[in-house]
């Protein structure tokens, strides 16, 4: 905090210092369009070299005072048209008559994200994306924020109509953490989940001048976590975009409904209103409003994670575990019941005939080695799928003189919405705002900003399941639970046995076929019972209070979170370009601190919040040599995390102008991945498990590679837990099962623990990008990704040691009880974060044209191709990404004078989706085809755009994670006003 402090009073002091100018210079005039003389608003006229600048007025008119004294030059854009600039070359300059040409922007765009400094995208160094005011307006996507995935080479993955994730090069996961994106230079990351929060708390269309993307490793400018890529959104100055729009837009989803939609057809609504002025170029500000209401896509898939648990000849499996199903994670293996003492009472009380219980026929093995999971309910009872979306941004703007622009930035988005992470969590009444301070100039910046979190009313939607089912329990029994309920189910088995005639261990003589068909009968009777004392009608009352009830606590002991981590960043940067005219020279820096504060609901915070720190600095260098034929360029970046070493990443590359608008382009550099928040310092119960941050203190706190008091180690990797627990099934569960020396061989013991460090890349590109008599822009790159210590998680459970009083024989004393590690909970069974020590490689091409026709008529189109090399054996790589995507739209933004279109397809092949929601079933993401279309017609007399269209309009239901919901057709019509609108 104190360094945010010095920076901020640096800003300050620079602002004092250079307030004192006073306006020589005063300029007028009318900007036209040259086609048919009509005054064009909205121009933009900026001083070259200085931050000054201004727009012209309803009717194409401007004025500009200048502290200079001639001469200078004006530089004059709008979108559309081609950039002049303009010399003035007196100190009263009036009735200036400017006339723009109209012309299509192919590869004249202008990007500053590539090397933090403006070029032209031709020019760039690495691969780019641009998107500019035009293309925004004009996406045949549903909203901007979704037509980024038209750019190629990207992966868009959705947890809600309202949630999107953005990822390019592979590695995509619902939560991209190998992803950076920033809004006005804001990183919008959730602070406790260090991935970017999709667009629920950035601009809306009306308030988006242009959106960058850089697909790749970008370290060596951006610093951590710009590890695949990195999305720049900059939102439009009020000094620039002045006056009043606002849009509306009502359209439809669930169309057919079904099993696939799981709700009939429903209304979207959207709408946002902007509002800018500017006050003598000094001051302006601009206030954004946007909201967003719509019934989300349901997640109604009922693959089965535990298929592989299905007992042999069996029709269905007891022990589903169902991906969009709640309250199923809870389960246990019927043979394991005899080894419980409480259980035992419990069936010692159930009586069948005198001398006959549920334990005499226990005791005969006839509990089967099958695992039964609780009945769930559907996601739907339990999960809010009322998407929602309010935003508010405020931005004020002041500039002292010509060369300086201070400004405050408030950035707030508050909503609900659902994510998928290890489990699937509803985001109920969360807030997350930003708020920035940037002092700015031609050649530096510098800017503070903070990231506020508010988890709200979110919950995790599996533990309130487990809530739901606990509650309905003691419904029966007051001591009873879950783990009780499942205890009832193994004795209504056994009484299906003795109602049917069969004697204790009569089962077991059966021929297979005979018996698998007596089990089946028996869990059904089982499960009926269960459900007819357990489970809840979700559409009765009762049903609805206990949910209310269960709603109530966070966890530990609810399923809700209190976190209210914040973030806190200021960076700045300088540009020796006034200074150095030999070579093009910038340094920077960077300070940032996290404060966690779950209040021991998701990290170990319950006592005070705890604090990371993170500082970086930077320079680069670039030069164009031979006659402008060849550009070297480089930076170094160097980060330090206070739990890690530091690290230092270079970036070396070259362009090279084989001639006008034929550029190759080659580079290599590194990045770098810090373990999250979580990664570090997580300490959550999952029911199941716990999840542990990969810091020393977790695995000391947890005493995970603990040794009996024999020095035999109590903990064990959790694949051979797994293979051990089927050995002693498969063997009835006995004693002589458990402690068979040939099985406990199969357990891998944890004596060691190697803490979490960063991941890291190498990335080697090249590519070529040419423009050709102006009208086919191709752009083609391949790239070469090596990567070393992939953060992982690992699982680890521990087995009690038997005391004088548990054991049952003086000799094991000492020694684990291998029971205990039969069943999972998150008393027992940890889940750490850590690195795998195994190198794999990755590849990958992507092409892109773009073709001016005549008469305004455009096609482009982009093919990417993505592939990971050098899978080791059980490596659990998490690519999820396509081999091979396309992109192909046709579209005239000026089909007449006020009627224009867009479509665009998008097909990717199938790919296997591997995460934590869906181990160990991971499966596949079959191909899929989109077609997204728009219609706009302006209508000049009330300087309003109507649009109809719709994104999937084939409504050809789909899915892009394997857990995620399936998307359908959303149709929509939408009225956008602009009071400058030409």
């Amino acid at each position: 905090m104190k360094k945010i402090s010095t920076c901020l009073n640096l800003l300050f002091l620079l602002l004092f210092a250079a307030s004192t100018a006073i306006a020589q210079t005063s300029i007028s005039g009318k900007i036209t369009d040259a086609a048919n003389g009509d005054g064009l608003a909205g121009v933009n006229i900026l001083v070259k070299g200085k931050v000054l600048g201004t727009v012209t007025d309803i009717n194409g008119n401007f004025k500009l005072s200048v502290s200079d004294a001639p001469p200078f030059t004006l530089q004059i854009s709008y979108i559309g048209y081609t950039t002049q600039e303009f010399v003035v070359s007196n100190a009263a300059m009036s009735n200036i008559d400017i006339k723009m040409q109209e012309q299509t922007m192919l590869g004249q765009e202008v990007v500053i994200s590539a090397s933090r400094v403006e070029e032209s995208i031709l020019e760039s160094p690495v691969s780019i994306e641009k998107m500019d005011i035009l293309a925004v307006q004009s996406t045949a996507a549903d909203n901007y924020y979704k037509g980024i995935a038209s750019l190629k080479g990207v992966d868009v993955t959705s947890s809600s109509i309202n949630f999107q994730i953005i990822n390019t090069r592979g590695f995509a996961n619902t939560g991209n953490t190998r992803f950076v994106q920033l809004t006005d230079g804001m990183d919008t990351q959730a602070p406790a989940l260090n991935f970017p929060i999709g667009n629920l708390n950035g601009p809306s269309e009306l308030d988006v001048e242009s959106v960058e993307l850089i697909p790749g490793a970008s370290s060596a400018l951006y610093g951590p976590n710009a590890f695949n890529g990195i999305l720049l959104v900059n939102s439009k100055s009020p000094f620039e975009y002045q006056g009043v729009s606002a849009f509306s837009k009502v359209g439809i989803n669930h169309v057919g409904g079904g099993e696939k939609s799981g709700h009939d057809a429903a209304p979207l609504y959207e709408g946002a209103l902007r509002y800018a002025k500017s006050f003598n170029n000094k001051f302006a500000f601009k206030v954004n409003l946007a909201y967003s209401k719509a019934e989300d896509w349901h997640g109604t898939s009922d693959v089965d994670r535990e298929i592989a648990r299905t007992p042999e000849g069996f029709s269905s499996n007891p022990g589903s575990d169902r991906l969009h199903y709640m309250g199923d994670e809870a389960s246990i293996n019927l043979a394991i019941f005899p080894l419980s003492a409480n259980w035992n009472v419990l069936a010692r009380n159930a009586v069948f005939e005198p001398g006959v219980s549920a334990q005499t026929y226990a005791a005969a093995g006839d509990l089967p080695s099958n695992v039964v999971s609780v009945t769930p309910y559907k996601e739907v009872d339990l999960i809010d799928y009322g998407a929602e979306n309010k935003k508010a941004s405020v931005g004020l703007f002041y500039r002292p003189n010509d060369r300086m622009e201070l400004s405050y930035l408030f950035n707030g988005g508050w909503g609900t919405s659902i994510y998928t992470g290890a489990q699937r969590y509803s985001l109920n009444n969360f807030g997350i705002m930003q708020h920035r301070l940037q002092l700015r100039g031609d050649n530096f910046y510098v800017r503070a900003y903070t990231t506020r979190e508010n988890s709200g009313d979110s919950y995790i939607t599996e533990f309130l399941a487990k809530r739901v089912n606990d509650l309905a329990a003691a419904r029966v029994n007051p001591n009873f639970d879950v783990s009780s309920a499942l205890g009832n189910y193994g004795i209504e088995y056994l009484r299906y046995l003795y109602n049917s005639g069969y004697a204790p261990g009569d089962v077991n003589a059966l021929s297979d076929a005979e018996r698998i068909q007596v089990q089946q009968a028996g869990h059904a009777y089982a499960r009926g019972v269960f459900n007819d004392l357990f489970v809840l009608d979700p559409n009765s009352k009762e049903f609805q209070d206990i949910k209310k009830r269960a709603l109530v606590g966070v966890v530990p002991k609810g399923p809700g979170f209190n976190d209210r981590t914040n973030l806190y960043h200021a960076e700045g940067q300088y540009d020796f370009k006034n200074e150095i005219d030999f070579m093009e020279l910038q340094v920077g820096a960077s300070y940032r601190l996290y404060e966690l504060n779950s209040g021991g609901t998701i990290f170990d915070d319950a006592d005070a919040p705890i604090t990371i720190a993170e500082q970086g600095i930077y320079t680069q260098f670039g030069k164009w040599i031979g006659d402008r034929k060849v550009k070297l360029s480089g930076s170094v970046r160097y980060d330090k995390n206070q739990n890690f070493k530091g690290r230092v990443n270079p970036r070396l590359s070259a362009v090279w102008k084989v001639k006008e608008n034929h550029n190759l382009r080659a580079s290599f550099q590194t990045g770098f991945r810090i373990p999250t928040t979580q990664g570090q310092h997580i300490d959550l119960s999952i029911i199941s498990a716990r999840l542990l941050g990969g810091l020393p203190r977790y695995a000391e706190k947890y005493n995970l590679t603990e040794v009996s008091s024999t020095g035999v180690p109590l903990g064990y990797e959790g694949f051979s837990v797994q293979n051990y627990g089927t050995a002693v099934f498969n063997q009835g569960a006995t004693p002589a099962a458990i402690f068979n020396p040939a099985n406990i061989a199969l357990l891998t013991p944890v004596t060691t623990f190697n803490p979490v460090k960063p991941e890291q890349v190498k990335s080697f590109e090249i590519g070529y990008k040419t423009l050709i008599q102006n009208k086919l822009l191709i752009d083609a790159g391949y790239y070469y990704n090596i990567y070393d210590d992939f953060i992982s998680q690992i699982r680890i459970r521990k087995a009690t040691e038997y005391t004088s009083a548990t054991a049952p024989s003086p000799e094991l004393v000492g020694t684990p009880n291998y029971a205990t590690i039969l069943n999972g909970t998150d008393l027992n069974t940890f889940q750490i974060y850590t690195n795998i020590d195994q190198t794999v490689t990755s590849q990958g091409t992507a092409i892109g044209l773009t073709y001016n026709l005549s008469r305004g008529y455009t096609i482009s189109a982009n093919h990417s191709w993505n592939v990971l090399n050098d899978v080791p054996e059980n490596f659990l790589a998490e690519y999820n990404t396509p081999e091979h995507k396309v992109n192909v739209s046709f579209a005239n933004r000026k089909l007449t004078d006020i009627i224009g279109f867009n479509v665009a397809m998008r097909w990717q092949t199938e790919f296997e989706w591997q995460s934590s929601f869906v181990a160990p079933a991971f499966g596949m993401v079959p191909a899929y085809t989109t077609v997204d279309a728009q219609m706009s017609f302006k209508l000049p007399n009330i300087k309003s755009m109507l649009k109809v269209g719709g994104s999937n309009i084939l409504n050809t239901y789909y899915i892009q994670s394997l857990g995620g919901p399936n998307i359908g057709a959303i149709y929509y019509v939408s009225l956008t006003f602009d009071e400058l609108m030409n």
